[in-house]
């Protein structure tokens, strides 16, 4: 009877610590429905001596963005669209260097284009057929720039003879003047440079051949882009506004109008840069090529045509044509001449620097000196000599659509500001919508 007894008891604790158990855990749920508690990992009083662990609550985590500092987040942005940038000129960059004859063919189209244009636009207003206006500027233009370069050959060839026997005169005057110096060179070792020379020829034959071979390469691939240029030219003239309209399909709707202004005066650009380009070549040439003649210099009417072609590369070109002017003089005719003449290719470069670029070029196509040099430097290695003749008129284009491009977004933000810069006018004055014409 005593064992049923204590066996009902040790029940009736337990059924009353259970009891006790489900009327916590109905308060904690009924607590966690008011919001009064923040959840089950809070510690609840367990009954008697059975307490559970306390639990303690983590904190949240921030998110990652909040806690890098600022700066490093705007560097971060930066960062990766600068080399979302290099990636693509450098794509486009292997692209041009893969199509480069192509690509100096249509720029040298497009320089011709743009100092023709005018030409034909004249001859129209004069009642020509567009055609007929177009087939006689290009046969013209054609021949005389092949008559330039028929004349600088034959220039060559009929002073070769006369260069060669002034050349080895020269070497014999240079050898007797290096015997006579202070800095007691003798015949011995003249000869010896010599025969060190000839034998370097001998040795390296196969390539000198090679390079020979390279050379024939060359003038194909300069052959090619000459009547790729040609004709390139040719339909520029003709369907100029075609043309542009076509390019003007391919913008986006939104950017349409901003590109159809920037258009006619990026071509005004081209146009006046190449016009000057042209004009100050020509004085250069003229200038220096008497200042050559009335020194007897041999070949100065080529080493002027070489002047006036090396002019085209801009700070670069005048250096090396008058430096090639200096040698001829020097090899030639001596120290003395060689002297006159570098006085002469100076006096004309610095006349030419601060007179005729500033009055003739204006401020259509300024560009400063260091973008210049970067640019004719960045071009001569992409593209060779074809990169550093078309890198300034490239650049200064560019310059004009962004200025453009950038007065026109804040005009279509501040209409009362008033129209974006002076339209175009003249000979390459086109519409709004057309871009150049011919």
């Amino acid at each position: 009877m005593s064992k049923t007894a204590g066996w009902l008891g040790r029940l009736g604790r337990r059924l009353n610590r259970m009891e006790a158990a489900l009327d916590e855990r109905r308060a904690e749920i009924a607590a966690e429905a008011r919001g009064d508690l923040p959840g089950r990992d809070v510690p609840v009083p367990a009954p008697e001596r059975e307490r559970p662990p306390a639990v303690v609550a983590l904190p949240e985590r921030p998110d990652p963005a909040s806690v890098v500092p600022w700066g490093m987040r705007v560097a971060a942005e930066v960062s990766w669209r600068l080399l979302l940038l290099a990636g693509m000129l450098w794509v486009l960059m292997k692209v041009i260097s893969e199509v480069r004859l192509v690509v100096l063919a249509f720029a040298a189209a497009m320089l011709v284009t743009a100092l023709l244009q005018p030409f034909v636009v004249r001859l129209r207003r004069l009642g020509m057929p567009r055609g007929l206006a177009t087939a006689v500027t290009a046969i013209l233009g054609f021949v005389i720039i092949g008559l330039v370069g028929w004349f600088v050959v034959w220039q060559v060839m009929e002073n070769l003879d006369d260069l060669s026997n002034r050349v080895r005169e020269g070497i014999n005057e240079l050898k007797t003047w290096a015997l006579d110096s202070p800095f007691h060179v003798t015949e011995k070792q003249i000869n010896d440079i010599a025969k060190n020379l000839s034998e370097t020829i001998g040795t390296n034959t196969e390539q000198i051949t090679s390079a020979g071979l390279q050379g024939v390469t060359v003038l194909v691939e300069v052959l090619t882009g000459m009547l790729l240029a040609m004709f390139s030219t040719l339909f520029l003239l003709y369907d100029g506004k075609k043309i542009w309209t076509w390019v003007l399909g391919l913008v986006p709707a939104t950017a349409r109008p901003g590109m159809a202004g920037a258009g006619p005066r990026a071509w005004r650009t081209l146009t006046a840069y190449v016009r000057g380009t042209v004009l100050v070549a020509l004085i250069d040439a003229v200038f220096i090529g008497l200042g050559l003649y009335f020194l007897d210099v041999t070949m100065a009417v080529p080493l002027a045509v070489f002047i006036f072609l090396f002019a085209f590369i801009p700070l670069v070109g005048a250096v090396i044509s008058g430096a090639l002017a200096v040698v001829v003089a020097l090899v030639t005719q001596g120290p003395v001449i060689a002297l006159a003449v570098l006085g002469v290719v100076l006096a004309v470069q610095q006349i030419e620097g601060h007179v005729l670029q500033p009055f003739i070029l204006g401020r259509a196509v300024r560009v400063h000196p260091l973008a210049v040099v970067l640019v004719v430097a960045a071009g001569g290695m992409i593209a060779g000599i074809g990169g550093a003749v078309v890198a300034v008129p490239l650049v200064a284009v560019t310059n004009t659509v962004v200025v453009y491009l950038r007065a026109y977004s804040r005009e279509q933000l501040h209409p009362a500001v008033g129209p974006v810069g002076p339209a175009p006018h003249g000979a390459t004055a086109v519409g709004v919508t057309d871009g150049p014409q011919a």
